[in-house]
């Protein structure tokens, strides 16, 4: 990786590289973005709650990196949340929040460049609810936060994002039944 002023331009830079270089194989996917992310998180010295004040910055070098080479924002997705969640070691309550805030900055990253947020919210709740064990977590509830924040989010971009999103996260996602809470529209501003 290049060196920046900007560690996660850093990021950016590898990501995309990696992103590039897995092609469509989804798992090598899911574990370079999480595995570079973690080693960037680490090397920022932006360990554990210190992470979190970065989390819109990082979500944003990810969704770049992906949207550079076409990564599939899904995959890329379930990789950010992964390596952020294991990067800050968080657990219960706290890891909760973390997904929520993360998914949220995702989404909304996401929506900037024009990205596909259907895939993006999917790939969240994935991400959430494959680490739920690991966390100390229920998998309902790690995959219901991600949702909730990634719908909140995507009415923040336009309601039709909004309802497509709500539509796309209906139903079992790996197995789990997600629960959306009412109102799916944020108030106008």
């Amino acid at each position: 990786m290049r060196k920046h002023n900007k560690p996660w331009k850093a990021l950016q830079d590898g990501l995309s590289e990696a992103i590039k270089g897995a092609g469509d194989v989804g798992v090598a996917i899911v574990d370079t973005v999480a595995d570079m992310l973690g080693v960037a998180l680490q090397d920022s010295g932006k360990l554990g709650a210190s992470a979190l004040g970065t989390v819109s910055e990082i979500a944003g070098a990810v969704v770049q990196a992906a949207a550079k080479v076409g990564g599939e924002i899904g995959l890329v997705a379930k990789g950010f949340l992964l390596g952020l969640l294991r990067a800050t070691e968080e657990t219960g309550e706290e890891a909760l929040a973390t997904i929520g805030h993360a998914a949220g900055s995702f989404m909304k990253q996401t929506g900037a460049v024009g990205g596909d947020l259907c895939a993006a919210a999917t790939g969240l709740v994935e991400g959430a609810i494959a680490l739920a064990k690991e966390l100390g977590l229920d998998a309902v509830d790690a995959g219901s936060t991600a949702a909730q924040a990634a719908l909140e989010a995507a009415y923040e971009v336009s309601a039709t994002a909004g309802d497509k999103v709500r539509d796309a996260l209906k139903g079992t996602i790996s197995g789990i039944k997600v629960v959306l809470k009412e109102p799916f529209r944020t108030p106008d501003r």
